[in-house]
Protein backbone atom coordinates (compact mmCIF):
# COMPACT_ATOMS: atom_id res chain seq x y z
CA UNK A 1 0.00 0.00 0.00
CA UNK A 2 1.26 3.51 -0.77
CA UNK A 3 2.15 5.93 2.00
CA UNK A 4 1.75 9.70 1.93
CA UNK A 5 3.62 12.53 3.61
CA UNK A 6 3.40 16.31 3.22
CA UNK A 7 5.91 18.00 0.93
CA UNK A 8 6.80 21.51 -0.09
CA UNK A 9 5.18 22.88 -3.23
CA UNK A 10 7.98 21.38 -5.27
CA UNK A 11 10.75 18.80 -5.03
CA UNK A 12 14.28 20.12 -5.35
CA UNK A 13 16.13 19.04 -8.51
CA UNK A 14 18.86 17.40 -6.39
CA UNK A 15 16.42 15.32 -4.32
CA UNK A 16 16.86 11.59 -4.72
CA UNK A 17 14.09 10.22 -6.86
CA UNK A 18 12.64 7.15 -5.21
CA UNK A 19 9.55 5.76 -6.85
CA UNK A 20 7.16 8.40 -5.65
CA UNK A 21 4.27 10.45 -6.91
CA UNK A 22 2.72 13.63 -5.57
CA UNK A 23 -1.03 13.53 -5.03
CA UNK A 24 -2.76 16.69 -3.84
CA UNK A 25 0.53 18.02 -2.49
CA UNK A 26 1.33 14.80 -0.60
CA UNK A 27 4.41 12.74 -1.43
CA UNK A 28 3.27 9.15 -2.01
CA UNK A 29 5.78 6.31 -2.15
CA UNK A 30 4.89 3.67 -4.72
CA UNK A 31 5.12 -0.02 -3.83
CA UNK A 32 7.75 -2.08 -5.66
CA UNK A 33 6.71 -3.77 -8.89
CA UNK A 34 6.57 -7.53 -9.25
CA UNK A 35 8.97 -9.29 -11.57
CA UNK A 36 6.29 -10.21 -14.10
CA UNK A 37 5.01 -6.62 -14.18
CA UNK A 38 8.53 -5.28 -14.84
CA UNK A 39 8.86 -7.79 -17.69
CA UNK A 40 5.56 -6.58 -19.20
CA UNK A 41 6.59 -2.92 -18.84
CA UNK A 42 9.85 -3.66 -20.69
CA UNK A 43 8.03 -5.40 -23.54
CA UNK A 44 5.53 -2.57 -23.94
CA UNK A 45 8.21 0.11 -23.85
CA UNK A 46 10.30 -1.76 -26.41
CA UNK A 47 7.36 -2.24 -28.80
CA UNK A 48 6.19 1.38 -28.59
CA UNK A 49 9.72 2.81 -28.85
CA UNK A 50 10.58 0.69 -31.89
CA UNK A 51 7.41 1.83 -33.64
CA UNK A 52 7.72 5.50 -32.62
CA UNK A 53 11.36 5.69 -33.75
CA UNK A 54 10.29 4.68 -37.25
CA UNK A 55 6.75 6.04 -37.60
CA UNK A 56 5.63 8.72 -35.12
CA UNK A 57 7.88 11.44 -33.74
CA UNK A 58 7.82 11.59 -29.98
CA UNK A 59 9.41 10.36 -26.77
CA UNK A 60 8.81 7.00 -25.11
CA UNK A 61 9.76 6.86 -21.45
CA UNK A 62 9.41 4.50 -18.53
CA UNK A 63 8.77 5.54 -14.92
CA UNK A 64 8.97 9.26 -15.79
CA UNK A 65 7.37 11.65 -13.31
CA UNK A 66 4.84 13.93 -15.06
CA UNK A 67 3.34 17.09 -13.60
CA UNK A 68 -0.34 16.78 -14.45
CA UNK A 69 -1.60 19.66 -12.29
CA UNK A 70 0.09 22.45 -10.35
CA UNK A 71 -2.58 23.23 -7.77
CA UNK A 72 -3.02 21.14 -5.84
CA UNK A 73 0.18 19.54 -7.08
CA UNK A 74 -0.35 16.26 -8.93
CA UNK A 75 2.57 14.29 -10.31
CA UNK A 76 2.06 10.81 -11.63
CA UNK A 77 4.57 8.19 -12.79
CA UNK A 78 3.11 5.88 -15.45
CA UNK A 79 4.95 2.66 -16.11
CA UNK A 80 5.33 3.64 -19.79
CA UNK A 81 4.34 6.85 -21.56
CA UNK A 82 4.44 8.31 -25.05
CA UNK A 83 4.66 12.08 -25.53
CA UNK A 84 4.17 13.17 -29.13
CA UNK A 85 6.37 15.78 -30.76
CA UNK A 86 3.20 17.87 -31.02
CA UNK A 87 3.03 18.09 -27.21
CA UNK A 88 6.79 18.36 -26.64
CA UNK A 89 8.94 19.09 -29.74
CA UNK A 90 11.88 16.73 -30.17
CA UNK A 91 14.36 19.64 -30.26
CA UNK A 92 13.10 20.97 -26.92
CA UNK A 93 15.29 19.76 -24.02
CA UNK A 94 13.82 17.39 -21.47
CA UNK A 95 13.86 19.10 -18.03
CA UNK A 96 16.40 17.94 -15.49
CA UNK A 97 14.17 18.52 -12.47
CA UNK A 98 11.51 16.26 -11.02
CA UNK A 99 8.25 16.43 -12.90
CA UNK A 100 8.10 16.80 -16.67
CA UNK A 101 5.44 19.44 -17.25
CA UNK A 102 3.59 17.80 -20.09
CA UNK A 103 0.70 15.37 -20.21
CA UNK A 104 1.58 12.17 -22.05
CA UNK A 105 -0.56 11.30 -25.06
CA UNK A 106 -0.48 7.65 -23.99
CA UNK A 107 -0.03 6.47 -20.40
CA UNK A 108 0.41 2.79 -19.54
CA UNK A 109 -0.20 1.35 -16.09
CA UNK A 110 0.81 -2.27 -15.45
CA UNK A 111 -0.78 -3.71 -12.33
CA UNK A 112 1.52 -5.41 -9.82
CA UNK A 113 0.47 -7.73 -7.00
CA UNK A 114 1.29 -4.91 -4.54
CA UNK A 115 -0.96 -2.32 -6.27
CA UNK A 116 -4.26 -1.55 -4.57
CA UNK A 117 -6.79 -1.37 -7.42
CA UNK A 118 -8.21 1.91 -6.07
CA UNK A 119 -4.77 3.54 -6.44
CA UNK A 120 -4.37 2.18 -9.97
CA UNK A 121 -7.79 3.48 -11.00
CA UNK A 122 -7.00 6.89 -9.49
CA UNK A 123 -3.90 7.08 -11.71
CA UNK A 124 -5.87 6.06 -14.82
CA UNK A 125 -8.53 8.70 -14.13
CA UNK A 126 -5.91 11.37 -13.34
CA UNK A 127 -4.21 10.85 -16.71
CA UNK A 128 -7.53 11.06 -18.55
CA UNK A 129 -8.61 14.17 -16.60
CA UNK A 130 -5.28 15.85 -17.36
CA UNK A 131 -5.69 15.25 -21.10
CA UNK A 132 -4.07 11.94 -22.02
CA UNK A 133 -5.71 10.70 -25.20
CA UNK A 134 -5.45 7.05 -24.24
CA UNK A 135 -4.58 5.01 -21.16
CA UNK A 136 -3.79 1.30 -21.16
CA UNK A 137 -4.37 -0.59 -17.94
CA UNK A 138 -2.51 -3.88 -18.22
CA UNK A 139 -3.41 -6.78 -15.94
CA UNK A 140 -0.75 -9.52 -16.11
CA UNK A 141 -2.59 -12.13 -14.06
CA UNK A 142 -5.71 -12.41 -16.26
CA UNK A 143 -3.58 -11.32 -19.26
CA UNK A 144 -5.90 -8.51 -20.26
CA UNK A 145 -5.53 -4.90 -21.36
CA UNK A 146 -8.18 -2.32 -20.58
CA UNK A 147 -8.01 0.47 -23.17
CA UNK A 148 -9.41 3.78 -21.90
CA UNK A 149 -10.32 6.59 -24.28
CA UNK A 150 -12.32 8.24 -21.49
CA UNK A 151 -13.54 7.19 -18.06
CA UNK A 152 -16.58 5.57 -19.71
CA UNK A 153 -15.16 4.46 -23.08
CA UNK A 154 -13.31 1.24 -22.27
CA UNK A 155 -12.40 -1.81 -24.34
CA UNK A 156 -11.17 -5.02 -22.75
CA UNK A 157 -8.67 -7.00 -24.80
CA UNK A 158 -7.61 -10.60 -24.28
CA UNK A 159 -4.78 -12.76 -25.57
CA UNK A 160 -6.41 -13.29 -28.97
CA UNK A 161 -6.86 -9.55 -29.57
CA UNK A 162 -4.62 -6.93 -31.10
CA UNK A 163 -3.54 -3.84 -29.18
CA UNK A 164 -3.55 -0.51 -31.01
CA UNK A 165 -2.75 3.05 -30.01
CA UNK A 166 -4.97 5.00 -32.41
CA UNK A 167 -5.01 7.99 -32.74
CA UNK A 168 -1.86 8.55 -30.67
CA UNK A 169 0.38 6.21 -32.68
CA UNK A 170 -1.38 5.71 -36.02
CA UNK A 171 -0.66 2.25 -37.41
CA UNK A 172 0.73 0.79 -34.18
CA UNK A 173 -0.47 -2.77 -33.67
CA UNK A 174 0.76 -5.68 -31.62
CA UNK A 175 -0.77 -8.92 -30.45
CA UNK A 176 -1.83 -8.68 -26.81
CA UNK A 177 -0.20 -12.07 -26.20
CA UNK A 178 3.19 -10.64 -27.22
CA UNK A 179 3.40 -8.30 -24.22
CA UNK A 180 3.03 -11.07 -21.66
CA UNK A 181 5.65 -13.68 -20.70
CA UNK A 182 5.17 -17.19 -22.01
CA UNK A 183 2.89 -19.40 -19.96
CA UNK A 184 4.60 -22.15 -18.02
CA UNK A 185 3.87 -25.52 -19.52
CA UNK A 186 3.45 -28.79 -17.69
CA UNK A 187 6.61 -30.06 -15.98
CA UNK A 188 8.75 -32.25 -18.19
Amino acid sequence: MSTASPIAADLRPDDPEPFTEVVDGQLVELPPMGTESVWVVSRIQFRIAAFADEQTPGSVVSEMLFTLRKSPLLRRRPDVAFVSAGRWPLDRPIPRDNGWEVVPDLAVEVVSPTDPIEDVMDRVLDFLAAGSTRVWLVLPKPRQVYVYDSPTSIRVLGLDDELDAEPVLPGFRCPVASIFPPMAGPPA
